[in-house]
Parts: C-alpha cells; sequence; structure tokens
C-alpha cells in the first residue's frame, strides 16, 4: 500500500491513495480550523469501524438483523502521560440478538485487523529523501 501525504493551508493535512482523498485538520485549540477530523481521531475511529466490519460480517453470514446493533468505543487517558491507556468497546443489541452467539461476536470482533497491529506494532522508519 502507499499513500501520498501533502499539505493544504493552515494546520490541513491530506492524504491520498487508490481514489480516496482523507482530508484531516486540527481542532482550534492546537491551531487548526476544525473542519475535519484531526489524524488520532482518523486512528481511533478507525478502531472501531474495523471492530464494526468483523461484527457486521458474522451477522450477515447469520442472517442477524443489524439495524438494532451498534458499537460504543470509550477511550481511556493516562493522567500523567496523557496517552490512551484503554480503548473499551461494548457491542450493543437489542434483545432479539441470539444469546447462542454472545462469545462467539466477541471472539469474532477482537480479529479486527487494526487492533492486531496495536498488539504487535509495525517497525516506522522515517526518512528524508531529496529530488
Amino acid at each position: 500500500m502507499e499513500m501520498k501525504i501533502n499539505f493544504s493551508e493552515g494546520k490541513k493535512v491530506n492524504v491520498s491513495y487508490d481514489n480516496f482523498l482523507i482530508r484531516t485538520d486540527q481542532k482550534i485549540q492546537n491551531g487548526g480550523e476544525n473542519t475535519n477530523p484531526d489524524p488520532f481521531s482518523l486512528f481511533i475511529a478507525s478502531i472501531g469501524a474495523c471492530t464494526g466490519f468483523y461484527v457486521l460480517s458474522f451477522c450477515q453470514e447469520r442472517k442477524i438483523e443489524t439495524k438494532n446493533i451498534i458499537l460504543k468505543l470509550v477511550t481511556k487517558k493516562n493522567i500523567d502521560n496523557k496517552l490512551i491507556d484503554e480503548i473499551n468497546i461494548d457491542i450493543i443489541a437489542d434483545k432479539t440478538f441470539p444469546d447462542k452467539y454472545k462469545k462467539s461476536i466477541i471472539k469474532v470482533a477482537n480479529l479486527c485487523t487494526v487492533k492486531k497491529h496495536l498488539e504487535k506494532p509495525p517497525r516506522i522508519n522515517i526518512s528524508l529523501l531529496k529530488n
């Protein structure tokens, strides 16, 4: 996968890959205009979206209605180092969700590839190239 990152006005940073453009900005208190999500929020959102994909696929394969299922993601920040210590994701379903699938859907949700990359992070190499 290859992505190109470029800069716009203010604190805006854009990411291009395939036919997609992801626009980011910073919150006003960080010097931005808050016109788009900040990169860190997109990072956290990717964990929720990835987990949601696995839950959705699980339900679709079993013909379980998904319109009344939501995932709620809540982060807990360490007050000393200001980094996130914990991410909790609750799968909230109504009473029609089959009890026999409770353990299975949690197991499947834990297969999220974003989560797996956090558990075994890749090496990140940064260099400066001049052209």
